[in-house]
């Protein structure tokens, strides 16, 4: 929500092309950030809180923001106590934060003042992106058909500025670990996302064997074979072999629909403030006849004309808009370095984009159709209901890896039609 004034110093950053045009929209903006989640507040910003002295301000600030007594940390020492319905205390009736009204945008938690931009740093340059939960990001990210392109430039940051996570590949050189290969790894996986000769399914499914590959050689302690590995898959995603053979991948839409109604089920199940999220699973569950008594068959009958009547239409015309959203998660979440394993990584990657995915295809269903307003719908509440999520998304793996479905056949059934 800042604009990024205080306290800078110039730095190098790469950032994705769409972050020079973003400025936050305000009341403006038909999702605000300051409902639906949990605000925390940072040890700095508590203290000033804490000297507050006008009266307002000082009694809402005692009322509406607690310490964090289970697990405190200098970022979350503190937290807003929301209203029952889920809007923050200090959001005023004209949607605009009564802060930064009243105090300016120094007085903002670090989470408010950042987001929705994350901020990390590899090798020590800055890399600046944004989360699709921020429906003005989410539009200029993904609308753009063109495939999405990186800048480095050199431009005043906040000192204030979160830093996420670090990586350092040229201190790791001589160490026998496979982020020495970071840039080499993220490089192809943006090129076979972004190879439209292939259909998106397709280069998902292709990702997720360069990154078994990948995986493999690691568990083997072979990571010195990673930039050969490299090597093959930029030779192989363009030959026609790889793109008869990823066409051949077998379907199976009653287990897709059925792995992936669970996965969101298991968000269902810890508690959705989002109006927009269950809006849209509720027109989901109704274009595709998810309802009491049918079968999952029925339901795979009516999923699977959905997405031929409606989604593939779509997709034809626009499908840069899923493309753009998992080369932005790529880059802005570091992958596949983050998480502890690196297939882990990518069984995320597919996790996202299977949900999203069959969001859409009943979403389209519901409405007849599917529009640039209801994708972008959909991938937003999407991301702001689950990619904040961590617990959640630690669970999925445990459960994926549970149920023995981490593997690279059931991640191509999850995703692929």
């Amino acid at each position: 929500m800042g604009d990024w004034k205080l306290g800078e110093k110039k730095r190098r950053l790469l950032m994705p092309q769409y972050m020079a045009k973003f400025r936050c929209i305000g009341n403006e903006c038909e999702d605000s950030c300051c409902v639906g989640w949990r605000v925390t507040i940072d040890e700095e910003t508590y203290k000033k809180y804490r000297r507050v002295k006008e009266p307002e301000l000082a009694g809402m600030f005692a009322k509406h923001v607690g310490r964090n007594r289970s697990q405190p940390s200098p970022a979350e020492h503190a937290r807003v106590r929301m209203k029952k319905d889920g809007r923050c205390p200090f959001l005023t009736g004209e949607s605009l934060c009564l802060i930064q009204l009243r105090l300016g945008e120094e007085y903002l938690s670090n989470t408010c003042y950042t987001y929705p931009r994350t901020v990390n740093e590899v090798n020590g340059v800055l890399e600046r992106s944004a989360t699709m939960s921020c429906p003005e990001a989410a539009r200029l990210a993904l609308l753009n058909p063109e495939p999405m392109e990186f800048d480095l430039v050199e431009e005043m940051v906040p000192e204030r500025t979160q830093i996420k996570t670090k990586v350092d590949s040229r201190a790791l050189a001589a160490a026998n670990r496979p982020v020495r290969y970071f840039w080499e790894i993220r490089e192809l996986a943006v090129d076979i996302l972004q190879n439209r000769a292939l259909p998106l399914d397709d280069r998902m499914v292709l990702l997720g064997m360069f990154c078994r590959r990948l995986g493999e050689a690691v568990e083997g302690g072979q990571v010195q074979e990673i930039p050969g590995i490299v090597d093959e898959y930029r030779r192989v995603q363009n030959d026609k072999a790889t793109a008869e053979m990823l066409a051949g991948v077998p379907t199976q839409v009653e287990l897709q629909v059925k792995l992936a109604k669970e996965l969101a089920d298991e968000r269902f199940a810890e508690g959705i403030s989002s109006a927009r999220y269950l809006e849209n699973f509720a027109w989901f569950l109704a274009g595709v006849g998810c309802v009491k008594g049918a079968s999952f068959e029925d339901v795979a009958v009516r999923y699977r004309s959905a997405y031929e009547d409606y989604f593939v239409p779509f997709v034809r015309e626009h499908g840069y808009i899923l493309e753009n959203y998992l080369v932005n998660y790529v880059f802005r979440s570091l992958f596949p370095f983050d998480q502890k394993d690196i297939f882990d990584a990518f069984v995320m990657l597919a996790v996202h984009y299977a949900m999203i995915k069959l969001q859409l295809v009943g979403v389209g269903a519901f409405h007849k159709g599917l529009t640039q307003k209801l994708a972008l719908r959909v991938i937003q509440a999407f991301a702001k209901t689950v990619e904040h999520n961590t617990a959640y998304l630690t669970r999925i793996i445990e459960l994926l890896t549970a149920g023995g479905y981490n593997t690279l056949p059931w991640m191509a059934i999850l995703m692929k039609n």
